[in-house]
């Protein structure tokens, strides 16, 4: 199902896997109406057709900048209604990134700032290279985050270091995002996109429907009590029982070899 975008790279490095680069990098892969326009339409599609792949790497083209936020130069001169009207565009577009039901994997190769930190933080989880660097810049503007980062920043890093994040609008590193839980793994960022697609690969060597529904019960999870979790996990549990994958993975470990998952 892959298409071409104006503002996206995409591509099938391997088998399963999407990978897809945020592509303005003489804009430092700011993210413009058509960015918008066009991370929605990719999102959208992946979710009506989620057998189509297994894992997608999200990343940004060039080795310095993985996103820099919205486009202030496009934005430079919107009346209230069409700003407005362009942020609906980038809601409904996080929204499909969030909501896509394989699992997302952020390749952060370099700066995210603001919208483009947002972007990363709605992946499942982050990569980052070495010399990647984080800010949410959107106070120091007379803004706020509005893409998520009030919402999946304290639920990455606590209430309490979110809100420093958000209030001064200052810088923050790799190595930080790292030891506050906000990033997975710091990579050399020439092994950056080889460490992320390699985990990509052993998570689409899994039972796909396994995989969607791992990732949907531990999102409906974390908004709702521990006893409702509990009863959502079930019903997601008890879906796997009559599928092929379930027999094709009891075989094949009852064989000793390694099972041939179809995702049905």
């Amino acid at each position: 199902m892959t298409k071409t975008y104006a503002t996206l790279a995409v591509s099938e490095p391997q088998p399963h896997t999407l990978l897809v680069a945020l592509n303005r990098p003489e804009a430092a892969n700011a993210m413009d109406t058509q960015m918008g326009l066009d991370l929605l339409d990719l999102f959208d599609g992946l979710a009506a057709a989620p057998r189509a792949y297994r894992v997608v790497v999200l990343t940004g083209s060039g080795p310095r900048v993985f996103c820099a936020g919205g486009d202030l130069k496009e934005r430079n001169g919107m009346t209230d209604a069409q700003w407005q009207d362009q942020h609906q565009i980038f809601e409904r577009a996080i929204r499909a990134l969030i909501n896509c039901p394989v699992p997302v994997i952020a390749a952060v190769n370099g700066a995210a700032f603001a919208g483009g930190m947002e972007t990363a933080l709605c992946c499942d989880f982050i990569y980052a290279a070495e010399h990647a660097r984080f800010a949410l810049t959107e106070v120091t503007l007379g803004i706020m985050p509005g893409a998520g980062g009030t919402q999946n920043l304290p639920r990455a890093v606590g209430g309490r270091r979110a809100k420093e994040i958000l209030l001064t609008g200052k810088p923050f590193t790799a190595e930080q995002a790292y030891e506050w839980g906000m990033v997975n793994r710091i990579c050399k960022a020439d092994a950056l996109l080889t460490d992320a697609l390699e985990t990509a690969a052993a998570i689409a060597a899994n039972a796909p429907i396994s995989v969607r529904q791992i990732k949907h019960s531990v999102n409906q999870g974390l908004g709702v009590d521990l006893a409702t979790g509990m009863m959502f996990e079930i019903e997601a549990y008890n879906r796997m029982v009559p599928t092929e994958d379930r027999r094709e993975g009891i075989r094949a470990f009852n064989e000793k070899r390694r099972p041939n998952f179809q995702g049905r």
